[in-house]
């Protein structure tokens, strides 16, 4: 292999940890999409994050192994991702008093159910996603 080929190759798979940050687990936040799907009566679960945070690449990844696991989430569960960068300082991050990146928030009707704030924890992680899951009655 000559330098050039050598040099693209390992350019491109540098870059692979990163785009495998920036895949989302949810639906892209837009003003009015969380009310939107808790006056429909679905469960939402939030994951405040920015592409460029590694305890939320932690948290992605804790979260898509416990879908992976648990198809149910999938189905009974809203996800939707807050991008930090877009939306830290939204009215709705506002309203529901979010301190930072890497917080994940579960709320149903006007009510929050459940949060966590920077914490990788599998076990949190599913704790909180466990609460989604019977607040949706699956």
């Amino acid at each position: 292999m000559d330098r050039r080929s050598f040099l693209a190759l390992a350019g491109a798979l540098a870059t692979l940890p990163l785009a495998g940050r920036a895949m989302a687990s949810g639906m892209a936040y837009k003003p009015g999409l969380v009310t939107e799907k808790l006056k429909a009566g679905e469960t939402v679960f939030l994951d405040f994050k920015a592409s460029w945070c590694t305890t939320c690449a932690a948290q992605e990844r804790a979260i898509k192994a416990l879908k992976a696991e648990n198809p149910a989430y999938e189905r009974a569960i809203t996800f939707i991702d807050v991008d930090w960068d877009q939306h830290g300082k939204s009215d709705l991050a506002k309203s529901l008093k979010i301190p930072r990146r890497s917080t994940l928030v579960v709320l149903k009707g006007d009510k929050e159910l459940g949060r966590i704030v920077a914490d990788t924890s599998k076990g949190s992680i599913k704790g909180l996603m466990d609460t989604a899951l019977s607040a949706a009655g699956a």
